[in-house]
C-alpha cells in the first residue's frame, strides 16, 4: 500500500492527506473483518454441535424410560435371578467383521438374600453382565430371568425399583449430600436416610463438612474424595431398600478395612436382600456366599473363597499375587 499508494501522491493522482486517511481507514477496519471471520467459524461451530445435540434429543431409546409414578407405584421384585446361555456382543467390529462376545454362555443362579461376587481380569465380562442386570442394555431374550420373569418382559418401572445399582464411576449431582441420596427416593424420610448413612458408613466424614448432609458437592462431587463420593452414591442406592444391590466396584477408592466393614454391615442388615458385588480386593470376599471367576466371557470358576483358594485356578493365583503384594507393601 505504501509503494503503490506512494506513486500516485507523486504522480498527482491522488492528494497526500488522501493517501494518510486511506490508511487510518484501512487500519480501522482490520479488526472488525478479523472478528467478522470469527464470529462465522463460531457460528458454523455452534450449528454442527447443535445438529449432534438434537440427532442425540430426537433418537428414541431401547429401553424407554418410566415415569416417577409409575416408579413409586410399582410393586418390587422378590429377587431370585437365574441367568441361561446368555451371550451377548457390543457391536461394532470392524467393516463386515461381527465383534467379538463379550459373554459367551453365561449360565448363573443367584436365588434370593445370597451374596454373590464376581471376579475376573480387567475386559473379562464382569460389567456388561451387570449391566445387562439393571438392564442399561437390553438382554437377548429368554437369557435372564427374574422371579421366573423374563428381563424383557418386566415393566422398567418395577425394575428400577426392584435394583440398586452403583457403577464403577460415582456420579453426583451438582447438590448437597442430602439431596443426591435422595434422589432415589424423593419422599424417604430423615429415618431413611439416617439408616443409608449408617450403612454406607459415611457419618463420620459428615461430622467434619460444615454444613453436615446439607453441604454442597460440586459438579460430579468435586469437593469430596474419591471415597466419600463412592459411599455417598451407595447410600443413595440403598435409600429405597432396594431387593437386589449390585455394586460394580464401587468401593475401589475405600481402604480395605472400611470396605470389609460396609460388607460386614450390608451381611448384617440386608439378609433377605440379593447383593452382587464386583471387586478386585479378594481379600474382602470371604464372607460372600460365593464367588463366579470370570474370564474372556466365561465362567472358569465358581464356588466359595475357601473352596477357589485350595484349588489351582484363577482366583487361588489372584489371591496369592494380592497377599504377596500387601506383605511387599508392609515391608
Amino acid at each position: 500500500m505504501l509503494f503503490v499508494g506512494g506513486h500516485h501522491v507523486i504522480d498527482g493522482r491522488i492528494s497526500f492527506g488522501d493517501f494518510v486517511a486511506f490508511q487510518a481507514y484501512l487500519a480501522l477496519l482490520a479488526w472488525p473483518t478479523i472478528a467478522l471471520g470469527w464470529i462465522i467459524n463460531v457460528f458454523q461451530r455452534g450449528a454442527g454441535a447443535m445438529k449432534r445435540v438434537d440427532d442425540l434429543l430426537r433418537r428414541e431409546p431401547d429401553i424407554p424410560p418410566p415415569a416417577g409414578d409409575e416408579i413409586d407405584k410399582a410393586r418390587p421384585l422378590d429377587g431370585d435371578i437365574v441367568i441361561r446361555g446368555l451371550s451377548f456382543s457390543y457391536g461394532g467390529g470392524k467393516g463386515s467383521e461381527p465383534a467379538s462376545p463379550s459373554l459367551t454362555d453365561i449360565d448363573l443362579t443367584i436365588p434370593r438374600g445370597s451374596r454373590v461376587a464376581l471376579v475376573g481380569p480387567v475386559g473379562s465380562g464382569k460389567s456388561t453382565l451387570v449391566n445387562l442386570l439393571a438392564r442399561v442394555y437390553p438382554a437377548p431374550p429368554g437369557t435372564i430371568f427374574i422371579d421366573g420373569c423374563d428381563i424383557n418382559d418386566i415393566p422398567v418401572a418395577r425394575l428400577r425399583r426392584t435394583l440398586g445399582y452403583v457403577p464403577q464411576e460415582a456420579f453426583l449431582f451438582s447438590r448437597s449430600i442430602r439431596e443426591n441420596i435422595l434422589f432415589r427416593d424423593p419422599e424417604a424420610g430423615e429415618d431413611e436416610v439416617a439408616k443409608a448413612v449408617n450403612l454406607s458408613h459415611l457419618g463420620r466424614d459428615l461430622e467434619g463438612f460444615p454444613h453436615g448432609l446439607d453441604t454442597k458437592v460440586g459438579e460430579r462431587g468435586v469437593t469430596l474424595s474419591g471415597g466419600q463420593r463412592q459411599r455417598t452414591t451407595l447410600a443413595r442406592a440403598v435409600i429405597g431398600d432396594p431387593r437386589i444391590l449390585i455394586l460394580d466396584d464401587s468401593l475401589s477408592s475405600v481402604d480395605a478395612d472400611t470396605e470389609r466393614a460396609i460388607l460386614d454391615e450390608f451381611r448384617n442388615r440386608m439378609r433377605e436382600r440379593t447383593c452382587i458385588l464386583i471387586s478386585h480386593r479378594v481379600s474382602t470376599l470371604t464372607g460372600m456366599d460365593r464367588i463366579v471367576v470370570l474370564s474372556d466371557g466365561r465362567i472358569v470358576e465358581e464356588g466359595t473363597h475357601a473352596e477357589l483358594v485350595e484349588g489351582d485356578g484363577v482366583y487361588a493365583r489372584l489371591f496369592r499375587r494380592q497377599k504377596l503384594e500387601e506383605r511387599l507393601d508392609a515391608e
